[in-house]
């Protein structure tokens, strides 16, 4: 059970962690890419270079890297996009694995209590002989049925809060995919 106990306070911890983590990086300024694409078109490129710093989030990052890039083949410019994105979604799946390995461990440390338990039950029954009362055995069926409500609270909060920051994360690496689409259109379009 102390190790249940400490695999949930892991779980917490990764899951606000995360969770504070994505909600941070979810914050886009909904005139964000109009004011990108009017500075590009202005020909200002430094102001939208400071307006991706001024934002500091994944996806200021990717335009600004791009930004940097201007001038250069447009694949050259995908690739180096692409590059960050890589590294900010790695860096918002950071510790998730955790969960996930938490998820499957946590039951199975519950069974592990299970069988122990059984056992010890078993093993006051045969020391007892003729003697068998209940309360020998109900210590043991204690220990087993407690580790595994333990062992499965522990599991089904882990598989869940996972999940859920899983889909946070998909649905960010959307937004960023559509934005940088929506920016690398903007540099394929002719000039007027």
């Amino acid at each position: 059970m102390i190790i249940l106990g400490i695999l949930s306070i892991i779980t917490i911890y990764v899951f606000v962690d995360r969770f504070i983590a994505i909600k941070n990086a979810s914050k886009i300024d909904n005139k964000f890419m109009d004011n990108i694409r009017q500075y590009i078109l202005d020909g200002k490129l430094d102001n939208a270079q400071a307006l991706c710093k001024a934002q500091n989030n994944p996806l200021s990052r990717m335009i600004e890297k791009g930004i940097g890039r201007i001038g250069r083949p447009l694949n050259d410019i995908n690739a180096a996009i692409e590059n960050v994105g890589k590294l900010e979604v790695s860096n918002l799946e950071k510790s998730i694995a955790i969960l996930a390995t938490v998820a499957g461990a946590a039951p199975m440390l519950g069974f592990l209590g299970t069988v122990s338990g059984m056992v010890k039950a078993f093993y006051n029954m045969a020391n007892a002989g003729n003697n068998i009362d209940i309360t020998l055995l109900s210590s043991g069926i204690y220990e087993a049925m407690v580790t595994t409500v333990g062992g499965l609270i522990v599991g089904i909060i882990a598989y869940i809060t996972y999940n859920y920051l899983v889909v946070r994360i998909e649905n960010l690496v959307y937004t960023l995919e559509r934005n940088t689409t929506e920016f690398m259109d903007l540099l394929n379009e002719p000039i007027k």
